[in-house]
């Protein structure tokens, strides 16, 4: 009897099923401290207990991606185990901090199927869900990824593709019970910069760069516990590279944002997000951003804001797509979010 596990692949899916990932994770400070030793993360919320207490919050909550890495990974060996490449996000919800010393588990739900016209791979569409050890939900999500038929004769499955809302809207974005920056410390946070300050339209150039490296790479794959192959395997691919995890990149992406974009505190909405080119080790990762728009909330003090997260391995800012309206060679990621900002 076979005990080992090969994944799911293309065949294995059907609409409705769902799916609960295996090896719940406590998280604590350790993943805090190796996730700005990989990330130039420097957001004070998530740096200070001090900067949190003075926010209302009780402490420093645990970095909004490090929550998304180990939710994401959780649902890796039932779902993108045998994928090429991890496609798009969208619909994506903040729904609580997490702290140090909670449990999060992951469960899946396939919501699309789209066979691809070569048929040797599919589009798989999943709404995933992150829960603490008290059953609450702190991450909603929906992904699609391309994912390898094991059976290139098995038919194709009725195609099925998710209406999804291209943002969440502000007035279901989810503010942490207490927050408040009606006190916020400009210059501990590290720039001057609020909501007020910022223009609809805007854009910004984050500066700095990252040159990617494949050890770095490979421990924040396993520490998220992530085991796509195509991120650990050199034979995976014909090229006999590793393809760097798209979430390192939003991650990085994110980190660097911090040079313009200090204020934006908390990420709350995932409202869409593309992998446009692969990543490779020694790449050199840049980041620039543009202001979609602004909403206030109840909370006091607090305002938030939509923006276009760009990541990209060179050619100048600001440039997104070519002119038959593809995305250029040098953009590895187009993210659309929403972050909470002091008014």
């Amino acid at each position: 009897m076979m005990k080992t596990n090969a994944g799911r692949f293309f065949e294995d899916y059907k609409i409705g099923q769902v799916i609960a990932h295996a090896v719940p994770r406590t998280l604590s400070g350790g993943e805090r401290a190796l996730y700005h030793a990989l990330y130039p993360a420097r957001h004070a919320l998530y740096s200070s207990d001090e900067f949190a207490r003075a926010s209302g919050l009780s402490a420093a909550p645990l970095d909004d991606l490090i929550a998304f890495h180990t939710v994401f990974g959780k649902t890796v060996p039932d779902v993108s185990l045998n994928a090429v490449a991890n496609l798009g996000y969208a619909q994506g919800r903040f729904l609580a901090p997490v702290w140090p010393g909670d449990t999060l588990r992951s469960e899946s739900e396939v919501i699309g199927l789209k066979q691809n016209s070569n048929g040797k791979s599919g589009v798989v569409y999943v709404r995933s869900r992150g829960l603490n050890q008290r059953g609450e939900v702190v991450l909603d999500y929906v992904r699609w990824v391309m994912v390898r038929k094991r059976d290139l004769d098995a038919p194709a499955p009725e195609t099925v593709v998710p209406d999804l809302a291209d943002v969440v809207p502000a007035g279901d974005l989810v503010v942490p019970k207490g927050l408040d920056f009606t006190n916020y410390d400009f210059t501990l946070a590290g720039e001057p910069h609020r909501w007020g300050d910022y223009a609809v339209g805007e854009q910004i150039d984050h500066v700095d760069g990252v040159t990617i490296e494949e050890a770095e790479h490979m421990l924040a794959t396993r520490l998220w516990q992530n085991t796509a192959k195509v991120h650990f395997d050199a034979t995976n691919r014909d090229d006999g590279k590793r393809l760097i995890y798209g979430g390192h990149v939003i991650s990085m992406a994110r980190a660097l944002s911090f040079n313009g974009l200090a204020n934006a505190q908390m990420v709350v909405g995932l409202n869409g997000g593309a992998h446009a080119n692969p990543c490779f080790s020694g790449d050199t990762v840049r980041a620039w951003s543009q202001v979609l728009d602004k909403a206030e909330t109840a909370a006091p003090g607090v305002g938030a804001i939509r923006l276009r997260l760009v990541a990209t391995k060179g050619g100048a800012p600001f440039a997104l797509r070519d002119e038959d309206g593809k995305y250029r060679s040098e953009v590895l990621l187009d993210l659309d979010y929403w972050a909470l900002m002091p008014i």
